[in-house]
C-alpha cells in the first residue's frame, strides 16, 4: 500500500468514526451522520492504486477490487408509456401561418408608409 493509499484509508477511517459518533449523538448531528454514512466506502474506492488498476482494466470499474459481481434481478429502466396521438397543430401549419402573418404585416406597414411619406 502506497502513502497515498494510506492517506485515503486514514481519511475514510476518520470519516467512518465521525459518522458513528454523529449517529450516536442524535439531533442534527445524527441527520448529518446519516447523510455521510456511505461516504467512507466511496472514499476507499478513490485509492490511487485502485484507480490505476481500473484504468488498466485489472479491476472492475463499478465495484471495489475483489468484490463479487452479480447481474440485476430485473429490468433497471421503467417501462415506456405508449405514445398516443399527438395534440396540437401540425408544425407545417404553424410555419405556414407565421409566414402568411409576416407577409400581411409587411404589406400593412408598407401601405401605411405610403400614407405618410417623408419629405
Amino acid at each position: 500500500m502506497t502513502k497515498a493509499d494510506q492517506a485515503v484509508e486514514s481519511a475514510a477511517d476518520r470519516l467512518a468514526r465521525f459518522v458513528r459518533e454523529a449517529q450516536a449523538s442524535g439531533g442534527v448531528k445524527a441527520k448529518v451522520g446519516e447523510a455521510l454514512a456511505d461516504d467512507p466506502a466511496f472514499l476507499r474506492k478513490l485509492k490511487p492504486s485502485l484507480i490505476k488498476a481500473r484504468a488498466k482494466g485489472e479491476a472492475p470499474t463499478d465495484a471495489p477490487a475483489g468484490g463479487s459481481r452479480s447481474a440485476p434481478s430485473g429490468p433497471q429502466l421503467p417501462r415506456r408509456k405508449p405514445k398516443g396521438k399527438r395534440s396540437g397543430p401540425s408544425p407545417w401549419l404553424v410555419i405556414g401561418a407565421a409566414l402568411a402573418g409576416g407577409y400581411l404585416l409587411a404589406k400593412a406597414i408598407d401601405w401605411r408608409a405610403h400614407a405618410h411619406p417623408r419629405v
